[in-house]
Parts: C-alpha cells; structure tokens; sequence
C-alpha cells in the first residue's frame, strides 16, 4: 500500500513538473517568437507607407514636369508667333492674304501741244503716292513689281526706270500689291482729290483691283546699318 502511494506520489510530481515545463516553454517562445514578428510586421507597414509617400511624391513631379512642359510649349509657341510677326514686320518673311493690286502706266492719249510731255509719264513720286497712302489705309505687306518693300527700301527715278532696295531697276508698267483690307485700301486711292483723281486728270493709267488672296514674297536683300547701334543698358549717350 505504500508503494502505491509512493508511485502515486512520483507520478503527481511529475505530472506537476510537466505542466511547468511546458508552461515556461511556451511562455519562453511567446517571449522569444512574438517581437520579431510584430517588429516584422511594424516594418513591413513602415515600407507600405514609405511607398505610398514615393508613389505620392512622384505624382507630384510628374505632374509638375507636365506643368513645366505645357508652358514651355506654350512659351515656345508665343515667341515662335512674335518672331512670326517680327519678320512680317520687318518683310523678311513671304506672306499672303486679301488686298488690292493697282497697276500705274503711262499715258496713252496725245500729249496736247505746248504740254511737258514728262506730265503724262509715271514718275517715283506718283508711285511713292500710292504706296503712302496705302501704308496710310493700313497695309501689312507691299510689293513693287514682285519687289518686297521694307521701311528702308528707296524709290527714285533712273532714266525711264524706278529704283529701290538700292539695286532694283524697275520697268513700267509698276505694279503694286497691297496686303491689308481691300475696301479699305481700295477707297483710300479713289477717295475725292485723291492720288487716282489726280493721276487721271493727266491721263496716267492706274487700275485698282480688288484680291481675296494675294502673295508678296519675302526681302532677300541684306540690311546695312551704317550709324545706328543698339543702345547698351548703362551706356550714356
């Protein structure tokens, strides 16, 4: 009976001894396993969250790059036009577009005995009048004879010719075309003591037609300043 109680007594303590164990170890791999795994875990949120703020971040430049690229385009496009209307300005470039032609020839009636046959023959300054008053009337381009006129081009008479851009020898019968509004251009030369008025009275063949499209050519001349220089900032003059 005593040896019963004894294995008894064995058997309790070890079963007491096996719950401890097994206690502390699983307490022991709770303390050892579970920090790597939340610190693990930590990290793994940190980087999902370091990854959202690139993604964000780089949405942010891209859209800023196509901010940058649409006003650069936008930029371009402008200074690309100004230079557009620069060189129309200065006649550099061939243009098109409505306007009139206006044709001036000599007269083709009897010069009447005692008159200064020179009356009746086209001279630079009755060309010269018809070009002021249609830069006057608002026209953007001019062409003498396919001759593109700038502000520097000359009109001067040599023998039974015109000269300009200083080595054009032109023929009549002179044509001229007008860039601008045709109405408008048209009754500048037609208005009542104008330059059509007074050619006619002296038999001077001019001829205004009106255009929907016409072409002037750009200059090909090359332009010379002899005196005048850019103004440097700071000079004094």
């Amino acid at each position: 009976m005593k040896i019963k109680q004894y294995q008894w007594g064995v058997a309790l303590v070890a079963l007491a001894l096996g719950l401890m164990l097994t206690i502390q170890y699983r307490y022991s791999k709770e303390i050892n396993e579970t920090p790597p795994i939340a610190r693990a875990q930590a990290l793994i949120n940190e980087i999902k969250e370091k990854q959202a703020e690139r993604d964000l971040l780089q949405e942010r430049v891209q859209q800023l790059r196509d901010k940058l690229d649409k006003k650069a385009a936008s930029e371009s496009e402008t200074l690309s036009e100004e230079m557009d209307t620069d060189r129309i300005i200065a006649g550099n470039q061939a243009v098109f577009g409505p306007g009139v032609e206006v044709t001036l020839n000599d007269s083709n009636i009897e010069v009447p005995a005692g008159q200064d046959p020179n009356f009746y023959v086209v001279h630079d300054e009755d060309v010269l009048r018809v070009l002021n008053e249609l830069k006057a009337a608002g026209a953007e381009a001019i062409s003498l004879n396919g001759v593109r006129l700038i502000a520097t081009s000359e009109i001067r008479c040599i023998g039974p010719t015109i000269l300009t851009n200083k080595n054009k020898r032109i023929p009549a019968p002179f044509t001229i075309s007008a860039i601008g509004n045709p109405q408008t251009l048209e009754n500048s030369l037609y208005m009542k003591g104008g330059v059509v008025e007074q050619l006619k009275f002296w038999g001077i063949q001019i001829k205004v037609v009106k255009k929907t499209n016409l072409e002037i050519p750009g200059y090909g001349g090359a332009i010379t300043l002899e005196y005048a220089e850019p103004v440097k900032e700071g000079s004094e003059i």
